[in-house]
C-alpha cells in the first residue's frame, strides 16, 4: 500500500463480536418501534406486513455485503460520498451530500421530533396543539446541547443505546408468551382490499427502510476489522439477520396485541401495545424508554448530519464555504452547519408529516445506493486488479438482488407517490446549480 492510502488507514483492531455489535447499533433506531403503522397502512394484511420486513431485511443483508467489497477496496475516507466520487466524479457526489444536507439529515430529525411530540402528547394526555411546539424545541434542544461537543452527543448515544434495548426486549419476550384476545393470521399471504399486491409490496417495503437506515454505513467497518475477509460478512450477515428477526417479531407482537385495523396511520401503536401487555404503569414505563430511544435517534442525526456540509465547505466545495466550514473555538463543532441543518429540520416539521419525510428521505438515499451497487460491477470491470480484502461471495448474486430490490423500491415509489418521489429528486437536483454557480466563481476568482 502506498504513501497516498497509509494516510487513510485505520487502527485495524475490530473483531467479530464488537463488529457485530457496532452493526446493530447503527440500524437499529426509532423505526423499530413507529413504522408498524405506515408498513400495515401499505399493505393491509398482517401476513404481507411480516412478509415486507422480512424481505427488507434480506434486501438489505445483500445490500450491507455490496457495500463492504467498495469500503474494504477503495484507498479513500469518507465513506458513500467518497466512493460515489471515486466511481462517478464530483457532480454526482456533491449532489450526495447537498441530499444528505437538505433532505437525509434534516428530514430524519423533523420526522423524529414529530415521532418523539406525539409520543409525549400520549403520554401526558396533551392536545395535539401541542406538537409542533414540542417537535421544534427538541431540535433545538439537541442542536444546542450538541454545540457543547462530541463527548456529550456521543455520551446521549451511549445511553439511548441501552434505553431502546430495553423496551425491545421486553415488549418481545414479554410479548410471546402472552396470551392475546385475537388470532393472527399468516397465511395466506394477501394485500389488503385498498390496494392490488405488488403496490401493496412496494409501499411496504418503503416504509420498513427506514427501519433499516444505517445499513449504508456498515461496509465502513472494513478497514477497522483485524480480518475483514472472514468477519465483515459474518458481521453484516448475523447483525442484520438479528435485527430482522427483532423487527419481525416486535410487528408480530404488535399485530397480536392491537386488533389489525387499529395500527394503520396509529402513531401511537407501539405505546397502545405495551399498555396492553404490561398494563397501565408498566406501559407507560416502556414508553418512556421509547421515548429515550427516540430522543437518541434525533440526537444521532443532529449530532453526524452537520459533517457533511461542514467537509463541503473544508473543501470549498459549496457556496459560504466559509460559514459552512468555521468551527466553535472551544467545543471544534461545526456550528453553522448545524445551525441550518436545524433551520431545514424545523421547516419541514410544518410542511410534513412523519411517514412522508421517512419515506422521501429512504427515496432519495436508495437512488445513490442503486450507484454504489452498480459501482462494484465498474470497478470489477475497470480496476480487477484492485486490491479487495473483502469481495463479495456468490458475486454477482448480490449486488444484482440489491438492484432489484431497489429498482423495485425506486419504480413503485414513483407510481405509488409520484409527488413525494418527484419532491425529492427536484429538491436534489436544486443541487446543480449551487454547485455550478460556486464552480464558476471559483474559477473567475483564479
Amino acid at each position: 500500500m502506498n504513501d497516498e492510502t497509509d494516510k487513510f488507514s485505520l487502527k485495524r483492531d475490530l473483531g467479530f463480536f464488537p463488529a457485530l455489535s457496532t452493526v446493530m447499533g447503527l440500524v437499529i433506531g426509532g423505526g423499530v418501534f413507529f413504522k408498524i403503522s405506515s408498513v400495515t397502512t401499505a399493505t393491509g394484511s398482517s401476513s404481507l406486513t411480516i412478509l415486507v420486513w422480512l424481505l427488507a431485511g434480506f434486501i438489505t443483508i445483500n445490500a450491507g455485503l455490496t457495500v463492504a467489497e467498495l469500503a474494504s477496496a477503495l484507498p479513500v475516507a469518507g465513506g458513500i460520498y467518497k466512493y460515489i466520487e471515486y466511481i462517478y466524479g464530483k457532480v454526482p457526489a456533491f449532489l450526495l451530500a447537498w441530499a444528505q444536507s437538505v433532505i437525509y439529515y434534516p428530514a430524519g430529525i423533523s420526522a423524529l421530533s414529530i415521532i418523539f411530540a406525539t409520543q409525549v402528547m400520549n403520554l401526558l394526555n396533551l392536545p395535539s396543539t401541542w406538537q409542533i411546539p414540542i417537535a421544534i424545541t427538541l431540535a433545538i434542544f439537541l442542536y444546542l446541547v450538541n454545540l457543547l461537543g462530541a463527548k456529550v452527543g456521543g455520551s446521549i448515544q451511549s445511553i439511548s443505546l441501552i434505553a431502546k434495548l430495553v423496551p425491545i426486549v421486553l415488549i418481545i419476550a414479554v410479548g410471546l408468551f402472552t396470551p392475546s384476545t385475537h388470532a393472527v393470521s399468516l397465511f395466506p399471504i394477501n394485500s389488503g382490499t385498498h390496494a392490488n399486491f405488488w403496490s401493496s409490496l412496494g409501499g411496504g417495503l418503503l416504509a420498513t427502510m427506514f427501519a433499516f437506515d444505517g445499513w449504508m454505513n456498515v461496509g465502513n467497518l472494513a478497514g477497522e476489522m483485524k480480518r475483514p475477509e472472514k468477519d465483515l460478512s459474518r458481521s453484516i450477515i448475523v447483525g442484520l439477520f438479528l435485527i430482522t428477526l427483532i423487527y419481525v417479531l416486535i410487528s408480530f407482537v404488535f399485530i397480536k396485541f392491537l386488533p389489525f385495523h387499529l395500527i394503520p396511520g396509529n402513531q401511537n401503536a407501539a405505546s397502545e401495545a405495551a399498555i396492553r401487555i404490561f398494563g397501565d404503569i408498566g406501559g407507560k414505563i416502556v414508553t418512556i424508554g421509547i421515548l429515550i430511544s427516540v430522543f437518541g435517534s434525533v440526537n444521532g442525526y443532529t449530532m453526524t448530519g452537520p459533517r457533511v456540509s461542514y467537509v463541503l465547505g473544508t473543501d470549498d466545495e459549496i457556496v459560504f464555504s466559509k460559514f459552512f466550514g468555521k468551527l466553535t473555538k472551544k467545543t471544534r463543532v461545526p456550528a453553522n452547519a448545524g445551525l441550518i441543518q436545524t433551520i431545514i429540520a424545523i421547516v419541514m416539521i410544518f410542511m410534513g408529516s412523519f411517514d412522508y419525510l421517512t419515506d422521501m428521505l429512504v427515496f432519495v438515499m436508495w437512488i445513490f445506493s442503486m450507484m454504489m451497487f452498480i459501482g462494484v460491477f465498474i470497478l470489477r470491470r475497470n480496476e480487477p486488479e484492485l486490491e479487495r480484502p473483502y469481495k463479495i461471495n456468490f458475486y454477482p448474486i448480490p449486488p444484482l438482488i440489491t438492484l432489484a430490490g431497489g429498482g423495485y423500491i425506486i419504480i413503485s415509489t414513483l407510481l405509488r407517490q409520484p409527488g413525494l418521489a418527484f419532491m425529492g429528486i427536484g429538491i436534489t437536483l436544486l443541487g446543480l446549480p449551487v454547485y455550478y454557480i460556486h464552480y464558476f466563481n471559483k474559477k473567475r476568482s483564479l
